[in-house]
Formats: C-alpha cells, sequence, structure tokens
C-alpha cells in the first residue's frame, strides 16, 4: 500500500464524526450494499455472524417514528412532549439503520464478544458509508431496551439492538478534528 492511500485512509478514519441532522441524498442501493458489505468483514470469532441490519426506508420513517414512541411509553414515559419528539427523530435523516446482535450461542465465543463484532461492525459500515460521501450517527437510548420495541420489530427479548443509525448528507461542512494525543491513552507493558 503506497504512503498516500494510507494517508488516505487515515484521514477517513480520524475525520469521521456524528452528524445530527442529515438531508438527502442518502446513499442508493448500491452504495448501501458497499456498505453492509465492509460491515461484514467485521471480526468474528467462529464467523457466527451474530449483526444482522434493518433498513428503514425514507418512506416509513413516520411508522418507524409511532413505533418508538409506543415503545417509549411502554417503558413509563407519559410527558406527551417527550413522546411527540421521539416520534419525530426518525426525520432527522432521509435514512436509517437499525444495528442488532442477535446471539448465537457458542461454548467458545461469549455474548460481549459478539456484541463487540457488532460494535467493528458498526464502525465499518460508518466508515464505508463515509468514504463514499454521507454522513452518519449512531444513537440508542433507552427506548433499545424496550421489549415491546423489539416484539414489533420481530426481534426476541434477547435480541441486542445495537443502535440506530441516521446516514443521509452534511447540512454544512464540519471542521476537521483535532489531532488526538494518545498519550493520554495509551500505555506500554513492561514486566
Amino acid at each position: 500500500m503506497t504512503d498516500s492511500v494510507v494517508d488516505t485512509v487515515h484521514y477517513n478514519i480520524h475525520q469521521r464524526q456524528s452528524i445530527g441532522h442529515l438531508v438527502e441524498p442518502a446513499p442508493n442501493a448500491e452504495q448501501l450494499e458497499k456498505a453492509f458489505q465492509a460491515a461484514l468483514t467485521a471480526p468474528d470469532h467462529h464467523r457466527l455472524k451474530p449483526t444482522r441490519f434493518i433498513v428503514i426506508p425514507h418512506d416509513q420513517r413516520g411508522a418507524f417514528g409511532e413505533l418508538l414512541s409506543k415503545a417509549l411509553a411502554d417503558l413509563g414515559e407519559t410527558d406527551q412532549t417527550q413522546l411527540d419528539r421521539v416520534k419525530n427523530h426518525p426525520f432527522r435523516a432521509p435514512l436509517l439503520v437499525l444495528a442488532l446482535t442477535q446471539f448465537q450461542p457458542h461454548p467458545k465465543v461469549p455474548n460481549f464478544e459478539q456484541t463487540l463484532s457488532t460494535g467493528a461492525a458498526i464502525q465499518n459500515f460508518l466508515l464505508s458509508l463515509q468514504v463514499q460521501g454521507f454522513s452518519t450517527m449512531w444513537r440508542s437510548g433507552a427506548v433499545v431496551e424496550s421489549n415491546l420495541f423489539k416484539q414489533l420489530l420481530g426481534l426476541t427479548k434477547d435480541d441486542l439492538i445495537s443502535g440506530i443509525i441516521y446516514i443521509g448528507t452534511a447540512v454544512k461542512a464540519i471542521p476537521a478534528r483535532a489531532e488526538i494525543n494518545t498519550q493520554n491513552y495509551v500505555s506500554y507493558w513492561n514486566k
């Protein structure tokens, strides 16, 4: 790999940021497929493939917002302002994708490894979308713990919703990230 390719890859990773409000265009089917292909190359002990995705298309955002509101109410929220607010969350982006971990029983692969595999898959997904010119926001919140939410999505109570990924195009350019001082986060073990 040439230095310029390495620099481009590093830049792409280093500059990834969450964007809260996204507009059209969203990725088309081919671009989304590239991102899913990248996601499913994530580290995956014994190739159990615990990661799943559910696409919420542009025209289903209203129905998905209703589902979010019902799930929040099921968790005990009674403030109508909050219920209406979450109902409008899907309209922050033209496309949404839910990322899930469906745990696969295996004596050598505990659930936490499968959860981490899904996290790595999501990161690959986000980076693939970014390199294709799109922006994202990875969110979760209490609603992803709702058993009613899972049931309405056709999931089991044991499935883990790892997040709701909002996808589209940034409304405005965002400032570049500052370089991170890794000395605050990295140490070297020495016996």
